[in-house]
């Protein structure tokens, strides 16, 4: 019998999780996402130290030897996330997500100007722009942008998605694909009711399947990706999501692990649901954020770790540069 992870790919596009080429290499997914978490953790890792001094090197030559280590890094850092994204499409087939900086999440002309420099460096090594999705996280600010680049034919990924408002929201903005957080909306409601979840209740789970439901009944284009697992359960119920974005950890599991998969998700069956459709506007995106006490809270959590983890990774690349001149 196909293991689970056979079974999966053959009605869910699987997608990498992670900024280690090796882990990429070794599963060969359709298409991989990254963020700066990942993209900060891979760049520490020795066996990509040709990737960081390279990019660091490249920075300086362009800056001049007057520049200082800082802006070196600055300019360095925003190239990175370009570097790991050009060598892990050497290997997957599909499309690589590169992620905005998260301290631009509520400047809607920041974030555009940003997206279109990472689309204009991948365009310059000679990538096609319909292999790159820009992630962008799910602010009002950042789905608004992320309309305007959708009819500059830059297609985006909305990230640090955790409320049904964000996701109606995305689908009316005409955004490419969206990564709901599955694990980090079951981590949230653990924390708050102490209370273990089966996957078939799994809050993360149930979110994903409502969204789903709710393009499929509508007819909307923008792709369904579910995100951040903390177990293969979560995995299973969502089987039949358009894409799936898996770590290294549990695509191993999965490959290791031998029974049925069932289908869970359906566009056919989601066509015949009982929902009401609903518009978002400004006010009704606030409004609902703010009654979402879940979204609130893992939204702002997000934006915070993802910058720390950018603070985290040019102070890095400060250093490896000061390394690098001594």
């Amino acid at each position: 019998m196909a293991n689970l992870l056979e079974q999966l790919e053959k009605m869910t596009v699987v997608v990498g999780d992670t900024g280690d080429i090796e882990a990429i290499k070794k599963f060969v997914p359709t298409d991989a996402t990254t963020n700066p978490s990942l993209i900060n953790m891979a760049a520490q890792m020795p066996e990509y130290e040709s990737i960081v001094d390279q990019t660091l090197q490249s920075a300086r030559a362009n800056l001049g030897k007057e520049a200082s280590a800082k802006d070196v890094a600055t300019l360095a850092f925003e190239r990175l996330a370009i570097a790991f994204g050009l060598k892990i499409l050497e290997i997957v087939p599909g499309r690589v997500s590169t992620e905005v900086d998260a301290r631009l999440s509520y400047d809607m002309e920041a974030t555009i100007a940003k997206a279109r420099y990472l689309i204009s460096e991948y365009e310059a090594a000679g990538i096609s722009r319909e292999r790159i999705l820009i992630k962008i996280a799910a602010t009002w600010e950042g789905i608004k942008a992320a309309e305007q680049l959708e009819k500059e034919g830059i297609h985006c990924n909305l990230t640090l998605l955790f409320g049904f408002h964000q996701a109606v929201a995305c689908a009316e903005a005409g955004v490419k694909l969206i990564s709901p957080f599955v694990g980090r909306i079951l981590d949230w409601y653990k924390k708050e009711t102490g209370k273990d979840y089966a996957s078939h209740e799994d809050p993360g789970v149930l979110s994903v399947q409502k969204i789903y439901n709710y393009y499929k009944k509508f007819g909307y284009k923008t792709e369904v990706m579910g995100a951040s697992f903390r177990n293969i359960g979560e995995i299973i119920e969502l089987a039949g999501c358009d894409l799936l974005t898996i770590s290294p950890g549990l695509l191993g599991d999965l490959a290791k692990t031998t029974g049925d998969l069932p289908r869970k998700l359906d566009p056919e069956i989601a066509k015949q649901s009982d929902i009401e459709k609903i518009h978002i506007d400004a006010d009704t995106f606030i409004t609902m954020h703010k009654a979402d006490r879940m979204a609130s809270d893992k939204l702002d959590e997000g934006i915070k770790g993802f910058s720390a983890a950018l603070e985290s990774l040019e102070k890095f690349l400060a250093e490896r540069l000061t390394k690098l001149e001594s």
